[in-house]
Parts: C-alpha cells; structure tokens; sequence
C-alpha cells in the first residue's frame, strides 16, 4: 500500500507518494488536483494506494527536503526509494541525479555509466522524472554539453526553458568534480560549459544542431 500526502507551503503543493519510509514518488505543483495526479501517474499500474490527510515523521521530513531544493538549496540524497514501486536501474538513476551540485551539470552518458545502463534509458527516466522537486532533471545534458532536452519535449521553448533556469544556478565554478553516491562515481561540470555551448550555437533560438539522446 502507497501513502500519497500532498501538503501546500505558501502558494505551492508539495507532495509525496511514500511505503512506509521509502520513496515512490515526489511532485511539486501550484495546483493540489494536478499534483495529486502528477503522483498517481509515477506509480505502476494497479497499484493500491490511499490518500491521507496527515503524515507521519518521515513524510514530513521528505515534503521539507524537497521544499528546500526547489527554493535552490542543495542536494538531498538521504532517501530510500521503495524497489516495489522504483525498479533498477530507474533508481539508481535518480539517486545519482539527485546528487548533482547547483552550478553543475552532469550528462545522460556519464550518468548511464555510473548505473551501469544506457543514456538514452537516462534521457526516458529523465523525461517522465518521478522524483521531481529531488531531482533537479534540467541539470542533465549532453555528453558536448548540448541541452538536448527538457521534460520529455525538444521544442525551442522547452530548450528556452531549461537553459533559463541553468542560467539561474551559475555560481562560477572553473573546475570539474567526482561526485560519489551509494558507491556510484560520476563527473559533474560546471554550468557555464553548458551555457557557452548555448551562446556559441544559438542553441537559445534554434533547434539546430541538437541531436537525440541516442547519440549520448
């Protein structure tokens, strides 16, 4: 059985689809309705689950922790996601992305690496991203720091859109790091690169150039 709590902090919802401490879902919304069904949607097929109206501890903890990295905090990874629920390598995909520094950005390549499946099977668990305010699923490119995408779309407006908030979270980072979660190695790199790569192919106006995540 699937909690899923939903909770509004000023004028936004958060919610959270939980098995007893351990993570299915998360979704964040300005509309409680469209992040209910943001929640459901996440789940499999069938899947028995209730809404309730109060939580426990650890759901709290969860709807805090995504509140602080929407508002731009830094990364949480103190979670457990429920395998029922979040199969392989769907998780540990997300836990991986879920630990990329704000200023950074990390690739579909590198990230497949590291759990050990394919970038274009990163790209599709990016699109749908089911642990959406946790992991930060526009800090994702390509491998040549081209946007490739952003919520499943490839269209100028949603690359606008990805680019925006990229831009927002420069913090003037020179060099790259190893990143290290549950054991997985990574390389993240500063955001800049990503927006360099932008301004030199006006990437910010045209689709030109871009190519699909089946190339990553």
């Amino acid at each position: 059985m699937v909690d899923i709590y939903v909770k509004k902090i000023e004028d936004t919802w958060i919610g959270l689809a939980y098995s007893e401490e351990k993570i299915a879902a998360t979704a964040l919304n300005y509309d409680k309705e469209e992040t209910l069904r943001s929640l459901i949607a996440c789940l499999p097929p069938n899947t028995d689950y209730r809404i309730v109206e109060k939580a426990s501890e650890f759901a709290e903890k969860i709807i805090e922790a995504s509140r602080e990295v929407h508002l731009g905090g830094q990364p949480f990874t103190d979670f457990t996601l429920a395998a029922e629920y979040v199969p392989e390598p769907q998780a540990q995909v997300l836990k991986i992305a879920s630990s990329i520094p704000i200023g950074y950005v990390a690739s579909y390549g590198g990230i497949a690496k590291a759990a050990g499946t394919e970038p274009k099977t990163v790209g599709k668990i990016m699109a749908s991203n089911p642990l959406y305010p946790i992991v930060q699923c526009h800090r994702v490119v390509g491998t040549d720091f081209s946007l490739v995408g952003y919520g499943g779309r490839k269209t100028t407006k949603a690359l606008k859109a990805k680019l925006a908030r990229l831009n927002k979270e420069r913090k003037g980072h020179k060099t790259e790091r190893e990143i290290t979660v549950d054991k997985m190695k990574f390389r993240v790199c500063p955001v800049e690169r990503v927006i360099a790569k932008a301004s030199k192919q006006r990437l910010n106006l045209s689709l030109t150039g871009q190519r699909t995540l089946t190339n990553y």
